[in-house]
């Protein structure tokens, strides 16, 4: 099959929200070109942007890859996303408040309770909790993939500590610095207003009993986190404090941060600490990453945490299979992005389908991210299927699958010259009193020929993402 190509189809030739761009680069120099992407490179070094890779002892810190071919998205393209992602965003919200209160979507039998019931991600110490606000999920990243001209399917969502956002802005900021006449030519929409729009979100829903300018800071794990440049990239931008946990204790029934002139009050905290390290006190005692108490004031409603803790169930790959009935149940009606087509290994029919057909498909840890954890069915070899398959009979509940797609591609830039390779996107979306998408997002590339893997952990890459302002 082949794959959809979001520049150049087979079919249709050249589409009209690259032309502009295709007449700019036709102007180019292959050597000027192949020159900016080492000085692309370089900014990356110079600004630090990194990852970590667990596990690996050579190489911990990694440069992130990066293309200068942008990904092109047009105006009427992105609106028709942005509808499929509010709506979207709307049923996770009411799933979330539903779940931990009311729980009419198990009394309706539209969803299992045992995939409620026993799911790690569902917390106890929620039920009965109404957030500030009344947001669960404050900030949302939401993976798409593209198979044709008009086919657009949700991946998967991202609903507990979605990172990547500061990939979008820097690529931004570097393709501008790289190629500032090309966006004199091109009307792109600016992404580069995030971060405020993050500040002014969570100050939004700060607890209703703080009177003045609510005081915000971005808990991190510590500089040992594979996504610590971005907890500090993203304080830097807002310009609010980077704390760990160390840094913080409960005083007085709020949570305060140690300052030179003693402990300041927290009011809203973008916390990148998973659940189980929040707080040493109700979840892992062992925890040194957390807040011990946090909880307690949470419950008193003296604190916003951003985004709330036991919001992993939206984003469970279980769950995410029931998203089109979940949409359905909280908006009345179908889903405008559809899921991609998912089988529940704990079911028994769905089980012995996967099994006989491993080859074909991509399977997926319920809980896992990253890339890993999964078999690619086509690319894998006998061994590797025999021995997942084996994983999948000792524990089929913890396990989904879904068809090989034959994802888009747009082209990257090679030694050969443009090459195609295939891509997803994941839109950031931040909740308050208002759902507010930045237009573009993280384009994930597979650098590799044939590659379906885009996770940069994995040898992906990323490139800018333009939503034409037309």
């Amino acid at each position: 099959m082949v794959a959809f190509d979001e520049m150049q189809p087979e079919k249709s030739g050249l589409r009209q929200s690259y032309a502009a761009y295709d007449r700019w680069l036709k102007q180019q120099d292959p050597a000027r070109l192949t020159e900016k992407m080492r000085d692309a490179e370089r900014v990356f070094r110079k600004t630090g942007i990194t990852f970590a890779v667990y596990g690996e002892e050579e190489a911990a810190e990694r440069l992130i890859p990066f293309d200068i071919v942008p990904r092109i998205l047009s105006g009427s393209e992105w609106r028709r996303l942005t509808q499929g992602i509010e709506q979207r965003v709307q049923a996770l919200n009411a799933f979330l408040d539903d779940i931990y209160h009311r729980q009419e979507i198990l009394r309706a039998g539209r969803i299992p309770k045992r995939l409620i019931a026993a799911n790690d991600a569902f917390l106890p110490e929620m039920i009965g909790m109404q957030p500030p606000a009344g947001v669960y999920t404050h900030i949302i990243g939401v993976d798409i993939v593209r198979t044709g001209e008009d086919e657009f399917f949700v991946l998967e969502d991202n609903a507990r500590t979605p990172s990547g956002v500061s990939y979008m802005l820097e690529n931004r900021e570097t393709m501008m610095q790289l190629f500032p006449e090309l966006f004199q030519r091109v009307r792109v929409r600016p992404v580069e207003n995030y971060p405020q729009l993050l500040r002014q979100s969570l100050a939004r829903v700060a607890p209703g009993n703080v009177s003045s300018t609510p005081t915000i800071a971005v808990l991190t794990p510590g500089s040992y986190n594979s996504a610590y440049f971005e907890h500090a990239f993203l304080a830097d931008q807002m310009g609010v404090e980077l704390v760990e946990g160390h840094d913080l204790r409960v005083v007085d029934g709020h949570v305060a941060m140690r300052t030179t002139e003693g402990y300041k009050q927290i009011d809203v905290l973008y916390r990148r600490v998973d659940d189980a390290f929040l707080d040493p006190l109700s979840f892992r005692p062992d925890s040194a990453l957390g807040v011990p108490g946090i909880m307690d004031v949470y419950r008193a409603g003296n604190i916003t945490i951003a985004n709330a803790p036991g919001t992993g169930i939206a984003d469970d790959k279980a769950i995410y299979s029931y998203m089109p009935e979940i949409i359905e149940f909280y908006t009345g009606r179908k889903a405008i992005l559809e899921n991609i087509r998912t089988w529940r290994c704990s079911e028994a029919d769905s089980l012995k389908y996967v099994q006989e057909n491993l080859g074909d498909l991509v399977v997926k840890e319920v809980h896992g991210s990253g890339g890993y954890g999964m078999l690619v069915g086509p690319t894998a070899s006998k061994k590797e299927r025999e021995a997942f398959a084996k994983k999948l009979a000792a524990n089929p509940g913890n396990y989904i699958a879904q068809p090989t797609l034959s994802l888009s591609t747009c082209p990257i830039l090679t030694d050969a010259g443009l090459a195609p390779r295939h891509v997803d996107l994941r839109p950031f979306v931040l909740v308050s009193d208002r759902i507010q998408i930045v237009p573009g997002g993280l384009t994930r590339v597979a650098l590799k020929k044939g590659s379906l893997v885009v996770n940069s952990s994995q040898g992906g890459g990323t490139k800018d993402t333009w939503v034409l302002d037309d």
